[in-house]
């Protein structure tokens, strides 16, 4: 029988969509929150994965992220500011929508659940804001 655990993370950061006709092509920012969903079997001890150990696989790249500029290495005049104001930044051509955050989590993320044999599916739920997210899941095997 399988089961779903998930365990929530939040942060604050900020964007731009360089490509946006709308509002968002200015910068701005949102608070975050990753919802990460763990589908398995229970283990030995009866747990797909201890939250403890969830939490010390995925915080460490939130702190990454928490208060940076989210920015596109081709977004030179952004950058240069950045670097010149010494603010916390982080470089991604991987994403900077929403959609492409819950891509780029699960890759970064999926490595190291793999790594538990009980564990056979990763979703990844990212709100923008508090009615809007995109969601990605997908088995680890």
């Amino acid at each position: 029988m399988l089961i779903k655990i998930a365990k929530e993370f939040r942060w604050e950061m900020s964007h731009r969509l360089t490509f946006h006709k709308g509002p968002c092509k200015n910068i701005h920012g949102h608070s975050y929150k990753l919802v990460l969903f763990l589908t398995g079997e229970l283990d030995e001890n009866g747990l797909i994965l201890d939250f403890y150990d969830i939490n010390q696989i995925v915080s460490p790249f939130i702190g990454e992220l928490d208060h940076a500029f989210l920015c596109s290495p081709d977004d030179e005049k952004i950058l240069n500011f950045l670097k010149e104001m010494e603010y916390k930044y982080y470089l991604s051509d991987e994403f900077t929508t929403c959609e492409q955050m819950t891509q780029f989590f699960w890759r970064k993320l999926s490595p190291e659940f793999k790594k538990y044999k009980n564990i056979k599916s990763l979703g990844i739920r990212i709100y923008e804001t508090f009615d809007a997210y995109a969601e990605i899941e997908a088995d680890l095997v």
